[in-house]
């Protein structure tokens, strides 16, 4: 089954779980790489990868020393990311709320970079808030949130936790995604800063 159909139909099937009715466009997978600064970064975590365009971007960018770690709720987009035959992927079958204890499980250490796209607009504020606390407490300090979304709620989610973020706009995707951007303060600073 091609990959665009098998995306709607799981957005069919589980529309809260998912935050758009067809997959990322090349432009938004660029955006998103470049804004994580992938092609330094060590270690990077995706959560909600679907079918894995964003992913396949991030491994195309890295270095051969890199991991990225894939965390998915649905199983039948875990079962599709699980079919990318690279060694620096783990794809894992998980709930982003677990972030800490599923990269203690690999033993992978801090992340450069977080990249989200589950759609933090359809979970509850309490569910959203965990998960933003949770990115927060794994980065690596100077590390990066990357967040693509259509909705504005991440902003207001982060902002008690990061602060303000940097919003950019990817008019070249169906429909226009926002991308934002939290970087972890290298100090001992409890917020994030801009960029």
């Amino acid at each position: 089954m091609n990959g665009r159909t098998f995306f709607f139909q799981e957005f069919l099937k589980h529309p809260l779980q998912i935050g758009s009715v067809i997959p990322s466009s090349r432009f938004l997978e660029k955006r998103v790489v470049d804004t994580a600064k992938v092609n330094s970064a060590r270690f990077i975590v995706e959560l909600g990868p679907g079918i894995g365009g964003i992913t396949k971007a991030v491994l195309e960018a890295a270095g051969q020393d890199f991991r990225l770690l894939s965390i998915e709720i649905n199983p039948n987009f875990h079962a599709f990311i699980k079919n990318i035959r690279d060694e620096r992927l783990i794809a894992h079958l998980g709930d982003a709320r677990e972030l800490g204890q599923i990269i203690d499980r690999y033993g992978l250490g801090a992340p450069d970079a977080v990249i989200s796209g589950i759609p933090f607009s359809t979970m509850s504020e309490s569910c959203g808030s965990k998960i933003i606390r949770s990115i927060f407490d794994v980065l690596a300090p100077g590390g990066r949130f990357v967040a693509y979304q259509l909705s504005s709620r991440v902003i207001s989610l982060c902002k008690p936790v990061m602060g303000e973020g940097e919003i950019m706009l990817e008019f070249l995707n169906i429909p226009p995604m926002r991308v934002c951007c939290w970087r972890k303060s290298n100090g001992n600073g409890d917020k994030a800063t801009k960029g």
